[in-house]
C-alpha cells in the first residue's frame, strides 16, 4: 500500500491555483477536464516531489472543481494539508505579500497555519530544526481559526 493523494473541493480553480501554486510554490502536475460528469481535477506536487511525482503519480494533492456551484462547509472537519519548507518565515513572508492570512504565526520559527482560499487549513513545518526566534513572528498573535 502507498499514499497517493489527498483531496480538497475548491471553489474557484484560479484564486487555489494562486495559493497552492503561486504562493506556496507547488507545480500542477496534471489536469483532468469530465465533461459528463462536470468536474475538472487538478493535481499538484510539491516541488520536491516533482520528480517523483512525475514518475509515480504520488504523492499529490488532487484540487477538485466541481462545474455546478456548491456551498462547501466545514473545511476544518477536512484536517489540514502539511507542507515542510526551507525557511519558513520566508514562506510566511510571501504569503501575507500575497494577502493570506497568517492565521497561526511562527512565533516558534518551526510551525505555522495558514488557511487557503476555499478554508482548508494548512500547516507549513520549518524543515529540520527550528529557526531562532526573530520579530515580527515572535510576538505575532493567533488570528482566526487554524
Amino acid at each position: 500500500m502507498r499514499f497517493l493523494h489527498a483531496m480538497v473541493r475548491i471553489s474557484n480553480i484560479d484564486a487555489s491555483l494562486q495559493f497552492y501554486c503561486g504562493l506556496l510554490g507547488l507545480k500542477e502536475m496534471r489536469r483532468v477536464d469530465n465533461p459528463p460528469g462536470r468536474f475538472t481535477l487538478i493535481f499538484l506536487a510539491a516541488p520536491a516531489d516533482e520528480t517523483r511525482a512525475a514518475a509515480e503519480r504520488a504523492p499529490l494533492l488532487e484540487l477538485t472543481y466541481n462545474w455546478d456551484p456548491e456551498v462547501y462547509s466545514g473545511a476544518r472537519n477536512f484536517g489540514h494539508l502539511a507542507f515542510e519548507t526551507q525557511d519558513i518565515y520566508a514562506t510566511c513572508q510571501k504569503l501575507m505579500e500575497g494577502g493570506v492570512v497568517i492565521n497561526r504565526p511562527p512565533r516558534d520559527g518551526s510551525m505555522a497555519f495558514v488557511r487557503s482560499p476555499d478554508g482548508i487549513s494548512i500547516e507549513l513545518l520549518q524543515k529540520g530544526v527550528a529557526l531562532k526566534r526573530q520579530e515580527p513572528w515572535a510576538s505575532m498573535a493567533n488570528t482566526g481559526s487554524w
